[in-house]
């Protein structure tokens, strides 16, 4: 029952953080930028500035689906941060060129979360029918099975928070030293990344409950 509660809290937290991400990209959309500067327009002055001329910026479907691809060398952009003149544009639009940054200077846990990408959904895709196999055989060896390639999703989540928080870290230096972002603007964007950075935080709580839960349960 502990176990459960446990879990029904960091799920909650989790539930609570995504809100806390829209809700805060949805206040700072409506604050104009003071240097009219579209999202993409800031991301290219941040990758123009390290010198990286070559990653591409593109526009992409959906709702806070920003994200960059080290394969591709592209940041992708949702319409409402590649085209938006706000102070959210701005936020994410760094955070994902501070990404393209990182794999430009071989940031190290940027390069194992790579590494572990392909482990991680093995884990993810096989952990639970090892695990419930297992259970319903009573074989215990399929139950740690189930646990182990489990640990390694959970690794790639560990290995993500440290990645996230220096893009968002990198991102805010160039805001307020590239005067991309005023004194007083800079404040709304931090928000927003810290925001997006706790649900990363709340995913790691949730994955790390769980697989304390699979432990107990293979050891029983």
């Amino acid at each position: 029952m502990s176990w459960m509660l446990l879990m029904i809290v960091a799920i909650a937290v989790g539930g609570l953080t995504q809100l806390w991400v829209k809700g805060s990209f949805k206040r700072y959309s409506k604050v104009a930028l003071a240097t009219g500067q579209t999202g993409a327009e800031v991301a290219r002055r941040m990758l123009d500035a390290e010198g990286l001329h070559s990653v591409a910026i593109e526009r992409v479907a959906g709702d806070l689906t920003d994200h960059y691809d080290p394969r591709a060398k592209v940041i992708r952009l949702s319409a409402a941060v590649h085209d938006g003149i706000s102070v959210a544009a701005a936020g994410v639009a760094a955070h994902e060129a501070g990404h393209a940054v990182q794999d430009a200077k071989a940031f190290a846990f940027a390069r194992i979360r790579s590494a572990l990408v392909p482990t991680a959904q093995l884990g993810s895709s096989l952990a639970m029918p090892l695990i419930f196999g297992g259970m319903i055989l009573n074989f215990a060896d399929l139950i740690w099975l189930g646990v182990i390639v489990f640990a390694a999703a959970v690794l790639f989540q560990l290995v993500t928070l440290p990645v996230e928080f220096d893009a968002s870290r990198r991102a805010l230096v160039a805001l307020s030293t590239g005067n991309m972002l005023p004194a007083d603007q800079i404040g709304g964007a931090r928000t927003v990344l810290t925001a997006a950075a706790l649900t990363y935080l709340a995913a790691t709580l949730v994955a790390v409950l769980q697989l304390l839960y699979f432990l107990s349960l293979a050891r029983r």
